[in-house]
Protein backbone atom coordinates (compact mmCIF):
# COMPACT_ATOMS: atom_id res chain seq x y z
CA UNK A 1 0.00 0.00 0.00
CA UNK A 2 1.33 3.39 -0.77
CA UNK A 3 2.01 6.32 2.01
CA UNK A 4 -1.55 8.19 2.56
CA UNK A 5 -2.92 10.40 4.86
CA UNK A 6 -4.87 8.50 7.59
CA UNK A 7 -7.81 11.21 6.71
CA UNK A 8 -8.34 9.86 3.32
CA UNK A 9 -8.25 6.33 4.25
CA UNK A 10 -11.51 4.59 3.88
CA UNK A 11 -13.79 3.48 7.24
CA UNK A 12 -13.26 0.00 8.34
CA UNK A 13 -17.47 -0.62 7.96
CA UNK A 14 -16.90 -3.54 10.15
CA UNK A 15 -16.16 -5.00 13.91
CA UNK A 16 -12.20 -4.63 13.64
CA UNK A 17 -10.35 -7.88 13.97
CA UNK A 18 -8.28 -8.03 17.62
CA UNK A 19 -4.89 -7.80 14.67
CA UNK A 20 -5.98 -4.99 12.79
CA UNK A 21 -3.65 -2.18 13.19
CA UNK A 22 -4.44 1.73 13.86
CA UNK A 23 -2.07 4.10 13.36
CA UNK A 24 -1.64 7.22 15.85
CA UNK A 25 1.02 10.11 15.65
CA UNK A 26 3.18 9.85 18.51
CA UNK A 27 3.39 13.55 19.91
CA UNK A 28 6.27 13.19 22.25
CA UNK A 29 8.53 10.91 20.21
CA UNK A 30 9.87 13.87 17.49
CA UNK A 31 12.70 11.47 16.30
CA UNK A 32 11.48 11.03 13.26
CA UNK A 33 9.53 14.64 12.93
CA UNK A 34 9.20 17.96 14.46
CA UNK A 35 5.20 16.87 14.55
CA UNK A 36 5.93 13.16 16.04
CA UNK A 37 6.04 9.77 14.63
CA UNK A 38 3.77 7.57 13.21
CA UNK A 39 3.67 3.85 15.22
CA UNK A 40 0.83 1.70 15.29
CA UNK A 41 -1.28 0.22 18.12
CA UNK A 42 -3.42 -3.09 17.25
CA UNK A 43 -7.11 -3.55 17.99
CA UNK A 44 -6.12 -6.05 20.62
CA UNK A 45 -3.97 -3.56 22.78
CA UNK A 46 -7.02 -0.76 23.00
CA UNK A 47 -9.66 -3.63 24.25
CA UNK A 48 -7.01 -4.57 26.82
CA UNK A 49 -6.27 -1.07 27.69
CA UNK A 50 -9.82 -0.15 28.27
CA UNK A 51 -11.79 0.13 31.25
CA UNK A 52 -14.06 -2.16 31.08
CA UNK A 53 -15.66 -4.32 34.06
CA UNK A 54 -18.31 -7.24 33.73
CA UNK A 55 -21.29 -7.63 36.40
CA UNK A 56 -23.37 -10.67 36.48
CA UNK A 57 -27.06 -10.53 36.82
CA UNK A 58 -29.50 -12.50 37.19
CA UNK A 59 -30.66 -11.75 33.58
CA UNK A 60 -27.10 -12.13 32.04
CA UNK A 61 -23.81 -10.52 32.16
CA UNK A 62 -23.86 -6.72 32.10
CA UNK A 63 -21.07 -4.79 30.80
CA UNK A 64 -20.19 -1.83 32.88
CA UNK A 65 -17.64 1.01 31.53
CA UNK A 66 -15.84 3.66 33.75
CA UNK A 67 -18.14 6.34 32.09
CA UNK A 68 -21.23 4.70 33.94
CA UNK A 69 -19.21 4.24 37.41
CA UNK A 70 -18.93 8.54 36.91
CA UNK A 71 -22.33 9.30 35.56
CA UNK A 72 -24.31 6.72 37.23
CA UNK A 73 -25.98 5.66 33.31
CA UNK A 74 -26.46 2.55 33.52
CA UNK A 75 -28.84 2.51 29.98
CA UNK A 76 -32.13 1.27 31.93
CA UNK A 77 -30.62 -2.11 32.95
CA UNK A 78 -31.25 -3.08 36.47
CA UNK A 79 -28.67 -3.25 39.30
CA UNK A 80 -29.36 -6.90 40.93
CA UNK A 81 -27.83 -8.24 44.03
CA UNK A 82 -27.02 -4.76 45.38
CA UNK A 83 -26.37 -5.06 49.17
CA UNK A 84 -25.70 -1.84 50.72
CA UNK A 85 -23.04 -2.36 53.87
CA UNK A 86 -24.11 -1.83 57.89
CA UNK A 87 -22.70 0.85 59.86
CA UNK A 88 -23.79 -0.44 63.31
CA UNK A 89 -24.17 2.18 65.66
CA UNK A 90 -24.66 1.42 69.41
CA UNK A 91 -23.76 4.74 71.22
CA UNK A 92 -25.82 7.77 72.12
CA UNK A 93 -23.98 10.13 69.61
CA UNK A 94 -23.28 9.56 65.91
CA UNK A 95 -21.52 11.95 63.45
CA UNK A 96 -22.55 10.88 59.91
CA UNK A 97 -19.08 10.68 57.58
CA UNK A 98 -18.42 10.92 54.41
CA UNK A 99 -17.88 6.98 54.13
CA UNK A 100 -21.53 6.69 55.37
CA UNK A 101 -22.02 7.83 51.70
CA UNK A 102 -24.61 4.99 50.36
CA UNK A 103 -24.87 2.90 53.75
CA UNK A 104 -27.14 1.83 56.17
CA UNK A 105 -26.22 3.59 59.87
CA UNK A 106 -28.53 1.52 62.28
CA UNK A 107 -28.62 2.77 66.01
CA UNK A 108 -29.62 0.54 68.77
CA UNK A 109 -29.33 1.96 72.04
CA UNK A 110 -32.31 2.48 74.72
CA UNK A 111 -31.72 5.86 75.30
CA UNK A 112 -32.06 8.74 72.75
CA UNK A 113 -29.74 8.74 69.79
CA UNK A 114 -28.75 11.71 68.51
CA UNK A 115 -27.31 11.27 64.64
CA UNK A 116 -25.06 14.92 63.65
CA UNK A 117 -24.94 16.09 60.05
CA UNK A 118 -22.20 17.60 59.50
CA UNK A 119 -20.87 20.21 57.07
CA UNK A 120 -18.51 18.84 53.82
CA UNK A 121 -20.61 15.39 52.55
CA UNK A 122 -21.46 16.89 49.16
CA UNK A 123 -24.00 17.62 47.26
CA UNK A 124 -25.46 13.58 46.48
CA UNK A 125 -24.50 12.59 49.62
CA UNK A 126 -27.40 9.81 50.48
CA UNK A 127 -27.67 7.28 53.48
CA UNK A 128 -30.04 5.87 55.68
CA UNK A 129 -30.88 5.68 59.11
CA UNK A 130 -32.45 2.44 61.03
CA UNK A 131 -33.85 3.32 64.49
CA UNK A 132 -33.08 -0.54 65.55
CA UNK A 133 -33.37 -0.09 69.57
CA UNK A 134 -36.36 1.70 71.80
CA UNK A 135 -34.16 5.01 72.01
CA UNK A 136 -35.51 7.91 69.55
CA UNK A 137 -33.42 8.70 67.09
CA UNK A 138 -32.98 12.80 66.62
CA UNK A 139 -31.00 14.27 64.01
CA UNK A 140 -29.06 17.66 64.62
CA UNK A 141 -27.77 19.44 61.91
CA UNK A 142 -24.21 21.34 62.02
CA UNK A 143 -23.07 24.22 59.31
CA UNK A 144 -25.63 22.40 57.22
CA UNK A 145 -29.77 22.52 56.55
CA UNK A 146 -31.63 19.43 57.07
CA UNK A 147 -35.12 19.79 55.51
CA UNK A 148 -38.23 18.05 56.24
CA UNK A 149 -41.66 18.13 54.39
CA UNK A 150 -43.20 18.33 57.68
CA UNK A 151 -40.21 19.65 59.93
CA UNK A 152 -39.38 16.47 61.85
CA UNK A 153 -36.44 15.91 63.10
CA UNK A 154 -36.52 12.24 64.41
CA UNK A 155 -37.19 8.88 63.50
CA UNK A 156 -41.00 7.96 64.50
CA UNK A 157 -39.89 5.46 66.97
CA UNK A 158 -38.46 1.55 66.88
CA UNK A 159 -37.95 -0.31 63.64
CA UNK A 160 -38.26 3.33 61.60
CA UNK A 161 -36.12 4.07 58.43
CA UNK A 162 -34.95 7.22 57.51
CA UNK A 163 -32.99 8.44 54.79
CA UNK A 164 -31.22 11.42 54.02
CA UNK A 165 -30.28 12.92 50.79
CA UNK A 166 -27.93 16.26 50.02
CA UNK A 167 -29.75 18.03 46.93
CA UNK A 168 -27.12 20.79 47.25
CA UNK A 169 -24.00 21.72 49.47
CA UNK A 170 -24.41 21.06 53.00
CA UNK A 171 -28.65 21.20 52.16
CA UNK A 172 -29.84 17.72 53.12
CA UNK A 173 -33.62 16.08 52.94
CA UNK A 174 -34.79 14.04 55.76
CA UNK A 175 -37.62 11.55 54.55
CA UNK A 176 -39.04 8.51 55.91
CA UNK A 177 -40.91 7.22 58.76
CA UNK A 178 -40.16 10.46 60.76
CA UNK A 179 -41.70 12.59 63.11
CA UNK A 180 -41.28 15.43 65.20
Amino acid sequence: MANRRISSLSSLGGTPNTADIIPITDVSDTTGSAQGTTKKVTVANLVAAAPVQSVAGRTGTVTVDAGDLTDGDFGGTAILGFDATLNDQTGTTYTIVASDAGKVITCNNGSAVTVTVPASLGAGFTCSVVQKGAGQVTFSASSTTINNRQSHTKIAGQHGVATLVSTASDVFVLAGDTAS
